[in-house]
């Protein structure tokens, strides 16, 4: 397998901490986002939609990081990252989805260049937004947990639901969002990074990372 991906994005961590958990080995291919390698014409014609990540696998070639780490739970069964009864697997889709689809796309790169370029926005108004969509969807997040508490996300293994939340919590801090004020967020992120999967796939420790 290879997976094209850029350290700093959320969407790769996620699909990085899968694999991880999997225990699957890939090549890493990295596609530098902020110098617009995803334009590049031999990437943009594996990739119709010039974003990361992407899986290659064979000749099949997977994009969106829940698709591909769904894909890679039916493909790959052991450990499971989805509960096995379908309250839990329901639960634990809408875990992920309210930081993959609430949260994460209105702070994604191309979203903050454009309100930066074409709404000529200030980078402090910028930073507000951003500040903003995190800390306020993080509350929905909380809520979730406080609501019924476990070791991760959902119950005592880690699954689909935390390889989205770390990857979320590492750009708050990067942008420096409040956090304080969700501690289960922050109690389910702290018991994911004391494992290697989490740890070991992190932007820092990427082949990329500068």
């Amino acid at each position: 397998m290879e997976l094209y991906n850029y350290f700093r994005s959320s969407a790769s961590y996620r699909v990085r901490i899968a694999l991880a958990l999997k225990g699957l080995r890939y090549d890493y291919k990295p596609v530098h986002l902020v110098k617009n390698e995803q334009f590049n014409e031999s990437y943009a014609a594996v990739a119709a939609s010039r974003l990361v990540p992407l899986l290659k696998d064979g000749d099949a070639y997977l994009t969106q990081s829940l698709a591909i780490i769904e894909y890679l739970d039916e493909t790959h069964p052991e450990p499971p990252l989805l509960p096995p009864d379908a309250l839990g697997r329901a639960r634990a889709r809408a875990l992920a989805l309210d930081i993959a689809c609430e949260i994460h796309p209105l702070n994604n790169l191309r979203v903050l260049r454009y309100l930066t370029g074409p709404m000529k926005l200030s980078e402090e108004d910028k930073d507000r937004w951003y500040r903003h969509w995190v800390e306020t969807g993080l509350e929905v997040v909380e809520r979730q947990l406080a609501a019924s508490p476990t070791r991760y996300c959902h119950g005592d293994l880690p699954g689909l639901a935390d390889c989205v939340l770390v990857p979320q919590i590492f750009n708050a801090r990067r942008l420096d969002c409040r956090t304080d004020h969700v501690p289960n967020v922050m109690r389910v992120f702290d018991a994911c990074m004391q494992l290697e999967a989490f740890d070991s796939t992190q932007p820092s420790k990427c082949p990329d990372a500068a």
